[in-house]
């Protein structure tokens, strides 16, 4: 009986060790929203997130993140390591990118996150694209979708 206490212990503290070391990888980018008034919006122009001259911010042409010949560019075509979405439930909701071959991209028009006619799309104004959604990236009041980047 002890011996399965230590063992259940052991396992339970490995799990919270590597699921800590799975977030620790992960690196915040913002909110993705239409919302400007946002403090972590990325169409916040004076925020962490949205000021074309963070070093943080998608929208900034000489960051890793906003310039376009990166492989983690939001911008970047081509690019592979781009930031991936999560609603407010933590979701995933595809990956920020303009590669519209990538499946898991939101440009890909085929693609189960950016079609428009899928109910997960940001493209779909009736599914996860709603401007009536409250976490919705185009509800111009709302909070978005969190942007994260695996490190």
């Amino acid at each position: 009986m002890k011996k399965g206490l230590i063992i259940l212990t052991l396992l339970t503290l490995s799990f919270l060790t590597i699921s800590s070391w799975a977030e620790d990888n992960k690196k915040y980018l913002g909110n993705l929203s239409i919302n400007p008034y946002n403090s972590n919006s990325t169409s916040n122009p004076y925020g962490k997130y949205g000021s074309p001259y963070s070093s943080k911010s998608i929208n900034n042409p000489y960051s890793k993140y906003g310039n376009p010949y990166s492989s983690n560019s939001v911008n970047n075509p081509y690019a592979t390591k781009t930031p991936k979405l999560y609603d407010e439930k933590g979701n995933y909701r595809g990956k920020l990118s303009s590669n519209p071959y990538d499946p898991e991209s939101i440009s890909n028009p085929y693609g189960k996150y950016g079609s428009k006619f899928s109910s997960e799309s940001i493209n779909n104004p009736y599914g996860a694209g709603s401007p009536y959604k409250s976490d919705s990236p185009t509800n111009p009041y709302g909070k978005g979708w969190k942007i994260f980047i695996d490190e």
